[in-house]
């Protein structure tokens, strides 16, 4: 259900974006006829394009529009992988600050300009200053300089070692450079991708039409000599075109649909980007002095059916979990998932211990887009161990900016489980992460992110297990499961989804044979 990931500091919170900005656009009637021969193959997305400039470009929802008309310097495997694409070598100096790609020399722009270093280095140097959500993915890029036609020399800052990775997304994309002053840069895209926007056939926030590039550099890529990407508004637009055979595969709202949209012939391709639980950023107790005890925190992981709450907040779709890291990741512990059971003795026998014996009050905001009845569950539960929770309604995106503003000692949040441990640590870990909104800093965490930035692969490894242990027991967070997200495919189509992405990346849907 939580799925849009990456707007600026909303990233991750997916289904409250979602719900509070709206997806925009209305369905297109036309049938679709994808054939296993690459005919046309018409996707149900649930977002349109925000800009179809590189350097302002969105990602997560929003990377069909993209890869269809862009390639990126690097590209990334189902599994998160990191292949080569434009770029077709890449390493590192000693300390992992100077970062070289070896280019293609064989690629063409849609306009006739031919893809070089400077091209690529304008291209990063103007995406780290632009105004995507994901610029910040490149604020460690001091300076992107073309050593010659066929080699790009990155300078960083500090060691990131998920810039890789950032290369295979948005920050990766190339457009022309020819093409940064046209007067129609965010909606007439010029790369060199697989695919050519039809902006004739095509309708602003509704409907976009993409032909097949001729002599395409990488032909294993054009599975289709057409793509339609149609906007979808609400699930019940949604389902109507599926029903209506209107589509071939798609992304979906939420999964209280996928009976119907099974019984429809189509295949559900299960994926899980997120964690759902509870986010207890007071950990100094600044303002709910009583979070301080770690005791405290651990009771409250005690207090939570989490069985339950799957069934209630996510319709039974997803995975119990308690660590916030993905089983993708090298630090994902399985045995941690045990950790805490449903206890409510145990955890009234730990607040005793911490010196509350009759719990306490704990202020938590609430929103409609997580639905009422969800707050009343968590409150129960909370109840049953002493704990009076009050709950403040928010409205609109100032639910998620009172929690990244250190407002709330502790709050219902879904957050994106990143490809790598970098990301997630600097997104809701470090003492600087958006999501650590009160800012904690535990010399602990520090030691263990700083060893994962700047260590060896085998020395980060390890320091990422401890980093989840250590989160684990010192209860940072209260997650409840792994929301399942669902994309859905018809019998002429097939897909490997995507590790850390809500929507599969355009190559890996293809006709089946």
């Amino acid at each position: 259900m939580f799925k849009l990931k990456g707007v600026a500091v909303l990233a991750g919170a997916a289904a409250l974006a979602i719900a509070l900005t709206g997806c925009g656009g209305n369905a297109s009637s036309s049938k679709s006829s994808s054939t296993s021969g690459g005919g046309t193959l018409t996707l149900g997305l649930i977002v349109a394009p925000s800009s179809f400039s590189a350097q302002n470009a969105n990602w997560a929802n929003q990377s069909p529009y993209m890869q269809a008309v862009y390639d990126t310097l690097l590209k990334a495997s189902p599994s998160g992988e990191i292949e080569p694409n434009l770029a077709t070598k890449w390493s590192y100096n000693s300390d992992k600050t100077v970062l070289t790609l070896t280019l293609r020399s064989d690629v063409t722009f849609s306009d006739g300009t031919k893809f070089d270093a400077d091209a690529a280095a304008q291209n990063l140097i103007r995406f780290r200053d632009g105004t995507s959500p994901n610029a910040s993915t490149l604020v460690n890029l001091a300076d992107a300089k073309a050593v010659d036609a066929t080699h790009v020399q990155l300078t960083l800052k500090a060691p990131d070692p998920a810039m890789l990775t950032y290369l295979t997304q948005n920050a990766g994309l190339q457009e022309s450079p020819k093409a940064f002053t046209n007067k129609n840069v965010e909606t007439v895209p010029v790369g060199s991708g697989p695919y050519r926007l039809d902006t004739a056939k095509s309708v602003t926030g509704s409907s976009y039409v993409f032909d097949k590039t001729p002599h395409y550099w990488n032909p294993s890529d054009q599975h289709y000599s057409k793509i339609v990407m149609n906007v979808y508004s609400d699930g019940t637009a949604l389902l109507n075109a599926i029903q209506g055979g209107q589509v071939n595969a798609a992304n979906t709202f939420d999964n209280t649909t996928l009976d119907q949209i099974k019984a429809a012939g189509f295949t559900v391709n299960p994926l899980e980007l997120n964690w759902e639980g509870l986010i207890l950023g007071d950990r100094d107790g600044t303002l709910t002095p009583a979070l301080k005890n770690v005791k405290v925190r651990q009771a409250l992981e005690y207090a939570f059916d989490r069985k339950a709450l799957l069934k209630a907040l996510a319709n039974g779709y997803g995975t119990l979990t308690e660590q916030i890291f993905p089983t993708s990741s090298p630090s994902f512990d399985k045995s941690l998932d045990s950790t805490y059971s449903y206890d409510p003795a145990k955890a009234k026998e730990l607040l005793a211990e911490a010196g509350y014996p009759n719990g306490f009050t704990l202020k938590m905001p609430s929103a409609a887009a997580f639905g009422e009845s969800n707050f009343a569950l968590i409150k129960q539960q909370l109840a049953d161990i002493g704990v009076k929770v009050t709950f403040e309604d928010l409205q609109g995106n100032d639910y998620i900016t009172a929690l990244i503003g250190g407002k709330y000692s502790a709050a219902l949040m879904t957050l994106q489980q990143d490809p790598t441990d970098w990301q997630l640590a600097s997104f809701q870990i470090d003492k600087t992460a958006a999501w650590n909104g009160f800012h904690t800093d535990d010399p602990t965490v520090q030691g263990y992110i700083k060893t994962i930035q700047t260590g060896s692969e085998a020395q980060a490894t390890a320091a990422g297990k401890a980093l989840n242990k250590y989160l684990v027991d010192q209860a940072w967070f209260v997650p409840f499961f792994r929301p399942q997200s669902s994309f859905v495919t018809d019998a002429k189509t097939k897909v490997t989804v995507q590790v850390g992405n809500a929507v599969p990346y355009l190559w890996n849907i293809t006709p089946k044979n």
